[in-house]
């Protein structure tokens, strides 16, 4: 596979958990991810391709409640027919939607694991349909067209097998402890584009013009502290870059600014201001 056709992405999102087989029983057979392997009390979760969504175990762990950490991560699908045969699968296994909105550029759903975890699932409308009032991308929250997506399935559908091979990890959401730290260490360290701002809660980052690869609030509140270790929590997420002189250029800035980090076959780990821990890669 020829990686500079691949964009830039958020790669694979790790989650503590109370529970494994509570947790497999929801990813599986609720949301239609595949289990890759398990291993030591770690679940490697996908699409049948590359890991997406790896599970720790913790028992007993507690949910993560007003710290820093995950909003939610993302699952993009690939079309909006794949929407509606997803919406069709969560009604059937009766696992609970929290919620779905129109965001212009997307259409989502919104769930909550059983650890406390969310979870977006959405499809991107085609990038040529997006708008850009006055040079910015239009991303708002209207209500979710439900008659418009369901419309989506044909007369006779397969039947349903799992979320499509072609599903990704689509963006990452954070709690956070500080927007105007949580800006400049992605834009000046890690050299994302800020996309939007609102107001001084929530701020959106991407590579390369896609809507966002990351959001970030202090909707958890301002100055929220990390999770603790003995909570059910993100572990650790991915951004996975592909153009080689933005990886050395992140590395540069962070050996000329002091900012910690560790360097390794893998790629660099390091945490942002927040204490939210990530790997980056390069693709």
């Amino acid at each position: 596979m020829n990686t500079q056709s691949l964009p830039s992405t958020v790669g694979r999102v790790v989650l503590s958990v109370a529970d494994m087989t509570r947790s497999l029983d929801y990813y599986q057979r609720g949301i239609g991810l595949q289990l890759h392997r398990r291993d030591n009390g770690t679940a490697y979760l996908g699409v049948g391709g590359e890991d997406m969504l790896i599970l720790q175990e913790k028992p007993g762990a507690r949910p993560a409640r007003g710290t820093a950490g995950l909003y939610h991560f993302a699952l993009l699908l690939p079309s909006r027919r794949e929407l509606a045969r997803t919406i069709q699968h969560l009604q059937t296994s009766h696992t609970p939607i929290g919620g779905a909105s129109d965001h212009a550029v997307s259409e989502a759903l919104y769930l909550t694991d059983p650890d406390g975890h969310g979870i977006e699932i959405y499809r991107d409308r085609p990038r040529h349909e997006w708008e850009y009032p006055n040079g910015n991308l239009l991303i708002n929250t209207t209500p979710f067209d439900a008659d418009g997506v369901m419309g989506a399935l044909a007369d006779s559908e397969a039947s349903w097998t799992g979320l499509h091979p072609d599903t990704i990890m689509g963006h990452i959401h954070l709690h956070v402890a500080n927007i105007p730290h949580t800006e400049l260490f992605y834009t000046q360290l890690l050299g994302f584009d800020q996309i939007a701002r609102y107001g001084a809660q929530a701020s959106f980052f991407s590579y390369e013009g896609y809507h966002h690869h990351l959001g970030t609030n202090t909707w958890a509140g301002e100055g929220a502290p990390q999770a603790l270790p003995t909570m059910a929590r993100l572990e650790w997420y991915e951004l996975r870059i592909r153009e080689t002189a933005v990886f050395d250029h992140i590395r540069q800035q962070l050996t000329k600014t002091s900012y910690p980090y560790q360097q390794s076959d893998e790629g660099i780990r390091l945490a942002d201001p927040a204490g939210n821990q990530m790997l980056l890669s390069q693709i």
